[in-house]
């Protein structure tokens, strides 16, 4: 059973959510994966199977024409499970594959470990790099997953802190309606919160 063929615009190129990746050659799986994976680490997209880089159009291998277990190949190879939406789409005769990605509301690996984001080169192009520790973290911090602030700081004792920094800390709990407890405490008990 394959997928009905819709008809849908091409988008002009590349972009942070776009990408085109050729299947003349029969994609790999990995590969395919990991452009998922990476859209969906970045702000979701979509990906235009059987299409080239610079946007001409040639179509899926035969082995991709049958795309009804994509979704589920996709789910299995990836952590935790990307859920995408796939459809056959005819483009000037032609058919590609077009795969809905949505951003993912955590960070998403491949099932071999591979973390991958999208970003924009100087050039104005797009590519997938490696998920670096310091972007991981950057990722679920900007998701609500950690807070930055709540980090210990390594080789850093009650010396290292200023004391200002206290009063603008009791200055903003008044300001902002913050909890009234913390402006009787002495700097001791402060630090120790």
């Amino acid at each position: 059973m394959s997928l009905p063929i819709h008809s849908q615009t091409l988008p002009a190129g590349e972009s942070l959510t776009v990408e085109f990746k050729s299947d003349r050659k029969r994609l790999s799986d990995t590969e395919l994966v990991e452009a998922l994976v990476c859209l969906a680490n970045t702000e979701g997209g979509t990906l235009w199977l059987g299409v080239e880089d610079d946007g001409q159009v040639t179509g899926l291998h035969a082995d991709h024409l049958l795309l009804t277990g994509l979704a589920g190949l996709v789910a299995t190879r990836t952590s935790p499970s990307l859920q995408v939406d796939v459809m056959h789409v005819d483009i000037q005769g032609v058919t590609v594959a077009c795969i809905h990605v949505p951003k993912a509301r955590s960070e998403v690996a491949t099932q071999a470990g591979v973390y991958v984001r999208r970003r924009i080169k100087h050039d104005g192009t797009p590519e997938c790099v490696p998920m670096l520790p310091h972007d991981r973290i950057s990722r679920a911090s900007s998701l609500g997953l950690v807070d930055i602030s709540a980090q210990a700081v390594a080789d850093c004792s009650l010396a290292d802190f200023d004391p200002l920094e206290r009063e603008r800390l009791r200055q903003a709990v008044q300001k902002y309606g913050g909890d009234r407890v913390l402006l009787d405490l002495d700097e001791e008990a402060l630090d120790g919160v």
